[in-house]
């Protein structure tokens, strides 16, 4: 990969693992190969996400976004010492959506969104227990990701509407760099670190 590449060609150490999070049996082996190759995780990001892909189950959205969020994270929770953290990357569309309506085509995402992140969140006393900290990052619609493609496709139109309404949108890169430092950052009260206005999201 790419990625692995030029991390390698800094000085670090990197490698690169398929599976499929939906899979216990994939799981097992990318937690497996973690282990060996690594010997544990400082930093866990979980940034998985899906749901508008077509061909796919109807439970799919919240099989990927909720279960396997909650399965993976157990499954590799071994893996984490005191002092580590987990990272979970959602977007504000779904972190708000109880108060909030989002677009048609995103609800299904939105909603097992959520869910993921109400279920882990119910996780946070136990890891606390064990010196793990756990942080959401919450941020608007990302330019370049498969999500904001499969919107404008869905309903042209949508992510210039979006980005009217922010004022931005976030590309990959810069959203990566917000995801880093939510890495190491203090832990805000809520466990939550917003990226980029959401204003639009808070009113009452």
């Amino acid at each position: 990969m790419k990625l692995v590449a030029e991390l390698q060609a800094a000085g670090g150490t990197a490698i690169a693992i398929g599976a499929d999070l939906t899979d216990a049996a994939s799981v097992a082996a990318l937690v497996e190969t973690i282990d060996r190759e690594l010997g544990g995780l400082d930093v866990l990001v979980l940034n998985a996400s899906g749901g508008m892909e077509s061909g796919m189950a109807e439970d799919y959205a919240m099989k990927l976004n909720r279960d396997a969020q909650v399965d993976f994270l157990i499954a590799v929770r071994p893996l984490l010492a005191s002092g580590s953290r987990i990272v979970f990357v959602t977007s504000h569309q779904a972190h708000f959506i109880k108060t909030v309506e989002t677009m048609p085509e995103y609800l299904p995402v939105a909603l097992s969104k959520r869910a993921g992140e109400d279920a882990l969140r119910e996780l946070i006393p136990s890891l606390a227990a064990d010196g793990i900290e756990f942080v959401v990052v919450s941020g608007d619609m990302i330019e370049g990701t498969i999500t904001a493609t499969l919107l404008q496709r869905a309903n042209p139109g949508a992510i210039e509407a979006r980005k009217a309404a922010a004022g931005r949108l976030y590309n990959v890169g810069e959203f990566a760099a917000e995801v880093a430092l939510a890495a190491v950052e203090p832990i805000p009260d809520d466990h939550t670190r917003y990226v980029g206005d959401v204003s639009d999201f808070q009113r009452s």
